[in-house]
């Protein structure tokens, strides 16, 4: 471990990764300190992965060391290996048609929201509707941190304390499915800081499957809304999930909602 990432960063200078730098260095490539802080880590964190220490190390960190250290896929899966994790899933080698699918995908939902995010509901890409409707930013970056912080998206949803505790118990068991994980622990601890609601949720220990969610939502301009929410995995990328919204039928809820935003997005 210690050999191969002390070469891979040997190999890459300050320029190759956007990091000014001013004379002349002891020693070639990047250090530690500038690895560790592109991948988003500490500086003694990354030193005790290259001392090959007993810690934990997640795919997500490995993938953002990889990234800094522009691995090929079989120096990714070689990384894993040394790491003691099973090897990854082959990253997409056609990253922009990737992107154009998952735009498709939420596209071809209008006239309602839809959007895709990752294992950790980071918001990977989304549709007008959603931001139209459910008041998404575009600033957003994770669908439950928004969830629980957004002032507007939870005026909206007339739900949002019948939806809470469902969605918490949703997320953990997520989180369970992927031990040691340092991405969901980012997610959680940031919540923890800035919602009480959410701090209290997640101290039940609540734990639930995945499934359809019911939300009302009351638009300031189209009234109130009735939507089930449903995910869908892709199976050519398994860490994904896209989220759609259907309007629920007429004769259950007194609500023509699939007529409404017809008609808003004629």
């Amino acid at each position: 471990m210690r050999d191969f990432l002390v070469n891979r960063r040997g190999r890459l200078t300050p320029e190759d990764v956007g990091i000014p730098h001013y004379g002349r260095r002891r020693t070639p490539g990047l250090r530690r300190e500038e690895v560790a802080f592109l991948a988003g880590v500490s500086a003694s964190w990354y030193q005790w992965l290259e001392q090959g220490r007993n810690i934990t190390v997640s795919p997500q960190v490995l993938d953002a060391i990889a990234k800094v250290l522009r691995l090929d896929q079989a120096e990714r899966t070689y990384l894993y290996v040394q790491a003691g994790l099973n090897p990854p899933l082959p990253l997409s080698l056609e990253p922009l048609k990737v992107d154009v699918m998952l735009a498709h995908l939420t596209e071809n939902n209008l006239p309602y929201p839809a959007f895709v995010f990752d294992p950790y509901w980071n918001l990977v890409t989304a549709n007008q509707a959603t931001y139209d409707i459910l008041g998404y930013r575009k600033t957003d970056r994770n669908s439950l941190v928004t969830f629980f912080t957004s002032a507007e998206l939870r005026s909206r949803v007339l739900n949002w304390g019948e939806l809470a505790p469902r969605i918490v118990a949703q997320y953990r068991y997520g989180m369970a499915t992927r031990p040691g994980d340092l991405g969901y622990e980012i997610v959680v601890g940031e919540l923890v800081e800035n919602s009480v609601e959410f701090a209290e949720l997640w101290l039940r220990h609540d734990v639930q499957a995945e499934g359809v969610n019911v939300k009302v939502v009351d638009h300031p301009n189209l009234g109130v809304l009735h939507f089930d929410v449903t995910r869908m995995r892709i199976p050519q990328f398994p860490d994904l999930l896209i989220v759609l919204y259907n309007p629920r039928l007429e004769q259950e809820t007194g609500v023509d909602t699939r007529g409404i935003l017809r008609s808003a997005y004629a």
